[in-house]
């Protein structure tokens, strides 16, 4: 099976996003990418509450100042698009009332002819969280489950109806309507978290794994599945990573994954592919001046990725 591929949108700060979402996702559909992605950071906090990644102490990168708001950036990119699929990665729930969020989404898919894919997940940060004044950060997987009652209600047919602890539908008719069932990707790392993969979502979206770290995380995931009727080929994988590019060959012992020459990357993502990974998000943007170059990036190292045959 071929690796579907996906390219990371321009939203950081050195990014000219009026130009640069537009030129990034016209190259990525004619180079040939399957899917354009967009990720969700609100808040730079100067004294976090959390480290990064809730690690204690971890500083947050520079580079996660001013993000651009993700649906936003999406919606740039369907208007100037005809195939790619049009994937967040991740939409943090909590920081969204479900019932608007479901009605934003219905509209993109509408507007788009049936591409989007909705990846979802917590978060981590309690300053996001208490920006958004949306929801309790001990309450986000609550939220998050409630969350997809509320879009599987929205998407579907008239009447729509629900009854929940944030969100209350008396029975009305609800539109516009998905062109198609829109799919749901969760991201996880493990525990109840993976468990929810299993139960409910259409795909997982891990970040950043090795091939010899995916595989026993896929093993845990088809143990689940088995738990809740499904089976491991029910559930999509579309990992995301960073690429970083240095043109010559990096020391394997001071290479992190998915970082040195184009034939270092390469392998990195054949052994993905390998561990069961179906489809990988590229995200070249940290490493980029502007859109053109990372388009050029992009390209370039597709073409790599196609002619090893994967």
């Amino acid at each position: 099976m071929t690796l579907r591929l996906g390219l990371g949108l321009p939203q950081m700060t050195q990014y000219a996003l009026g130009r640069d979402v537009r030129e990034v996702a016209r190259s990525a559909e004619q180079t040939g990418y399957d899917s354009v992605w967009v990720f969700e950071r609100t808040v730079f906090p100067r004294e976090p509450l959390d480290g990064l990644y809730q690690v204690p102490g971890l500083p947050w990168p520079d580079h996660y100042r001013r993000c651009a708001d993700p649906l936003v950036t999406l919606t740039l990119a369907a208007a100037v698009t005809d195939r790619v699929r049009l994937g967040s990665s991740v939409l943090v729930s909590g920081l969204h009332a479900p019932f608007p969020l479901a009605r934003t989404l219905a509209t993109l898919d509408a507007a788009s002819g049936g591409r989007v894919l909705a990846g979802l997940g917590t978060g981590w940060s309690r300053d996001e969280y208490r920006a958004a004044g949306v929801t309790d950060f001990a309450d986000r997987g609550a939220q998050l489950d409630e969350l997809l009652d509320v879009c599987a209600a929205v998407w579907g047919p008239d009447p729509v109806a629900h009854q929940g602890t944030y969100t209350e539908i008396a029975p009305a008719s609800i539109g516009p309507k998905p062109a198609r069932p829109i799919p749901v990707y969760l991201a996880a790392t493990g525990g109840r978290a993976l468990e929810r993969v299993a139960r409910r979502a259409d795909g997982w979206l891990p970040t950043h794994l090795t091939g010899s770290q995916l595989a026993p995380l896929l093993g845990t995931l088809a143990e689940a599945a088995e738990r809740h009727g499904r089976t491991a080929a029910d559930i999509d994988v579309s990992m995301r990573v960073g690429v970083e590019l240095t043109g010559a060959p990096l020391p394997e012992a001071d290479r992190r994954p998915y970082t040195g020459s184009h034939d270092q990357v390469v392998e990195d993502l054949a052994a993905a592919a390998e561990a069961g990974a179906r489809e990988v998000l590229l995200d070249f943007q940290v490493f980029c001046r502007d859109g053109k170059e990372l388009a050029d990036r992009a390209a370039e190292l597709h073409a790599r990725i196609r002619a090893a045959g994967l």
